[in-house]
């Protein structure tokens, strides 16, 4: 009697297994929702049967009532989860291995592919690197967090805002109104950045999208590939300096000789990277007492580069003089807004026998400068000189004291948008100007020079100086 009710019982399960199963089987991409009545006549069942079917279902999370229809049902998120693992072996990550697996060797990080869940996107593929020697990953399966950096994607750019509703109402209070001031658009651009422009430029309704992307974060991968120029420029006896000379109205005073790269000993100790002490305290103080004020501060650095054999660059075209390639890679630096070659402004004063580099020569020297108006710069070429570039940025547009603006959506006047900030990195911003020179002067010494290897690019460089009768300083 009990294994007859068993045997009953386990057929009667798998019935209702199969019915749950014709059931879902009717949502399809072209028919997205359903009502009891439309299902009960697709499967031959009648109304009672299919609204029990669906109530359990919607209780299990399988189905939900459509907001803006109740008498309709659609997918839940149970089964968009489901789903997400079904497509596992379906064409979507069929397609992604390979993609994902060259855009880890060319970023040299995990590549992750989520597909979203009931709480959140769930982790369906990864792709990690290999020879990393430090791995971080996610076990497929996992579900991330709403307020995780793929979850804000999902919430910004998915068009399932009826299923976002639901993802939404799960979260707790304090997360939602964490992730809801991290993806909520921002109006309000800032005076002086690429904010507003950016926005008209590209059609975009939210300023982040503009001010995230023209962030000078970027910078560091400028320098850390810097890095690598100034130590190539190095092996040919080159090298790329830089320091502070000024930050708002405080200015170090000019020094009554050439500098030399030993001047440069301990330059990153000093806590605004200049080489005069006096004007290094001088410049702190005047910081911290802008930044009381609420103010931010912009600046002068000056970079130098020594031992840069004459001839780089070239006076043939005008993309290929070397003075519109060092003030174009100094000016993309977010901030700077000009940049001087040698005595550049203060030459422009003066009379011509007292701005151009006299020339002489001696046996011992060969061909030298006894000055360096031109900052080692002569019809768009090196001359053998120091070359001197300084650069010149404007305070910060981010103020903790915000200026005036307009709500870009309602046009309303406001306040500018208020984000993290610093009171002054023309410091930092001369460590970026490093690498901008030493990128264009490495850039330069491939042109002339070539190679295949840095033992032919010495060789090349040492018949050129010997050729010329060029010595260094």
């Amino acid at each position: 009697m009990a294994g007859g009710a068993s045997g009953s019982g386990g057929t009667g399960d798998i019935q209702a297994v199969q019915r749950v199963g014709q059931l879902l089987a009717l949502f399809t991409v072209h028919r997205p929702r359903l009502t009891v009545a439309e299902a009960a006549t697709l499967v031959g069942l009648n109304r009672s049967t299919v609204s029990r079917y669906f109530g359990s279902l919607v209780l299990a999370g399988v189905l939900e009532r459509a907001r803006d229809e109740p008498a309709a049902y659609q997918p839940g998120p149970l089964l968009m989860q489901l789903g997400a693992v079904a497509q596992g072996q379906r064409r979507v990550l069929d397609l992604a291995p390979g993609h994902m697996r060259r855009l880890s060797r060319e970023t040299g990080l995990t590549t992750v592919l989520s597909l979203l869940g009931p709480t959140g996107p769930v982790v369906s593929l990864v792709s990690e690197v290999g020879t990393s020697p430090i791995l971080i990953t996610v076990r497929v399966g996992t579900t991330l967090g709403m307020d995780s950096a793929q979850g804000h994607l999902f919430l910004r750019f998915s068009s399932d805002r009826e299923g976002f509703a639901a993802w939404w109402a799960g979260l707790d209070p304090v997360t939602r109104r964490r992730v809801e001031a991290e993806v909520a658009e921002v109006h309000l651009p800032r005076p002086g950045h690429a904010d507003l422009v950016g926005t008209w430029k590209y059609r975009l309704t939210d300023v982040r999208n503009v001010l995230e992307r023209a962030s000078a974060r970027e910078t560091a991968a400028r320098v850390a590939g810097g890095a690598l120029a100034k130590a190539f420029l190095r092996a040919l006896g080159v090298e790329v300096r830089s320091h502070v000379v000024q930050i708002g109205s405080v200015a170090a005073p000019a020094r009554d000789r050439a500098l030399t790269v030993e001047d440069f000993e301990g330059v990153d100790d000093d806590p605004v990277r200049c080489l005069d002490p006096e004007a290094s305290r001088a410049m702190v103080e005047h910081i911290n007492v802008q930044r009381k004020a609420n103010e931010s501060l912009g600046g002068v650095f000056e970079v130098v580069a020594f031992g840069a054999a004459p001839g780089l660059g070239s006076h043939t075209s005008w993309e290929a003089r070397l003075d519109g390639r060092l003030a174009g890679a100094l000016c993309s630096i977010q901030a700077v807004k000009g940049v001087a070659l040698g005595d550049a402004f203060d030459v422009a004063g003066r009379p011509g026998s007292q701005a151009h580099d006299e020339i002489f020569y001696s046996d011992e020297r060969g061909f030298y400068r006894e000055t360096n108006h031109a900052g080692g710069l002569e019809g768009g070429m090196t001359t053998g000189e120091p070359l001197l570039v300084r650069a010149a940025m404007k305070p910060l547009p981010t103020l903790t004291k915000p200026l005036r603006s307009v709500d870009i959506a309602t046009h309303e006047p406001a306040d500018a948008l208020r984000e993290r900030t610093d009171s002054a990195t023309v410091p930092a911003a001369g460590v970026v100007g490093e690498a901008m020179v030493a990128f264009v002067l490495a850039g330069a010494y491939r042109e002339k020079f070539g190679g295949d290897h840095l033992d032919d690019v010495r060789e090349a460089v040492a018949a050129y100086e010997e050729r010329i009768g060029w010595r260094r300083g």
